[in-house]
């Protein structure tokens, strides 16, 4: 089973930033991080096709830059965090999303393990 592998969470000041990474041992065509915060829904945060078109939650539009090291290496740029983007946060992936919307879980068929993001107040 091919798993993507998210790293780069911590602990952080409110007003912080962090970068997430997540890398896969092949290509894919659409990419996207998702996060989850205990007792709440998986949620997408930011997504990305295989032209580098990109589409973010309105909850993080200008605050988040999702982008592609290469086609096996994805980014989560998050500045100015806060308190409400403490979650555990998750790389997706599969080849195309077909008639699936990008932020949502059901689209994507690979999955990494999650890395953990605490923003404190």
């Amino acid at each position: 089973q091919v798993l993507l592998e998210e790293s780069g969470g911590g602990s952080v000041q409110a007003g912080g930033s962090l970068r997430l990474t997540c890398t896969s041992p092949q290509y894919n065509g659409y990419m996207a991080w998702f996060r989850q915060a205990p007792g709440k829904e998986r949620e997408g945060v930011a997504g990305i096709t295989s032209r580098d078109e990109t589409t973010y939650a309105d909850s993080v539009k200008g605050r988040f830059t999702i982008s592609r090291g290469s086609r096996k290496i994805l980014y989560l740029q998050m500045n100015n965090l806060e308190p409400e983007d403490t979650a555990m946060y998750y790389c997706a992936a599969d080849w195309s999303l077909g008639d699936g919307a990008w932020d949502s879980v059901s689209s994507y068929d690979r999955w990494g393990q999650g890395t953990q993001v605490t923003v404190l107040s």
